[in-house]
């Protein structure tokens, strides 16, 4: 008898196990890390979209003085630095977002700050654009699924 009580526990967790499988993981791990307060959409709105269309502005403009290519470097680091920030605190719900984070937005951004660097605009702009490509591809797969909530 207690081996058939043993077996229907496993039966049960296993059960749940792939329910939580087939089902994902929940919504909030898309809209709000685990333990910080800041939404998705408020990370989207206050950093990624302030600076990317900052960073896009200055490039389409050309830098002329020393000090705009430091501001669109601003740009550029703050861009990389959320490829970090979208992966921690369990906001990543899947491996679309872990590769638009980590193996689009990551060393696209840090090719815009290279070619920064080295004051070369057509670069910047071929590596912004590639740079922008993370974006669509997780707002593919996940903003529209989650409109009201990115």
């Amino acid at each position: 008898m207690q081996h058939f009580r043993a077996l229907g526990a496993v039966l049960l967790i296993g059960s749940f196990a792939v329910i939580l499988l087939v089902t994902g993981p929940s919504p909030a791990q898309i809209t709000k890390g685990k333990s910080r307060p800041l939404q998705t959409k408020h990370l989207m709105r206050g950093l990624t979209k302030v600076h990317c269309g900052a960073l896009k502005k200055g490039l389409d403009a050309g830098p002329s003085s020393a000090e705009q290519w430091e501001e669109l470097m601003v740009h550029a680091a703050l861009l990389n630095e959320l490829s970090f920030i979208l992966m921690e605190d369990g906001r990543c719900p899947d491996g679309t977002w872990a590769n638009a984070a980590t193996k689009m937005l990551r060393p696209g951004s840090a090719d815009v700050i290279a070619a920064i660097e080295a004051k070369n605009l057509g670069d910047a702009n071929k590596a912004f654009a590639s740079m922008t490509k993370a974006c669509g591809t997780c707002h593919k797969a996940h903003k529209d699924k989650k409109k009201a909530d990115l």
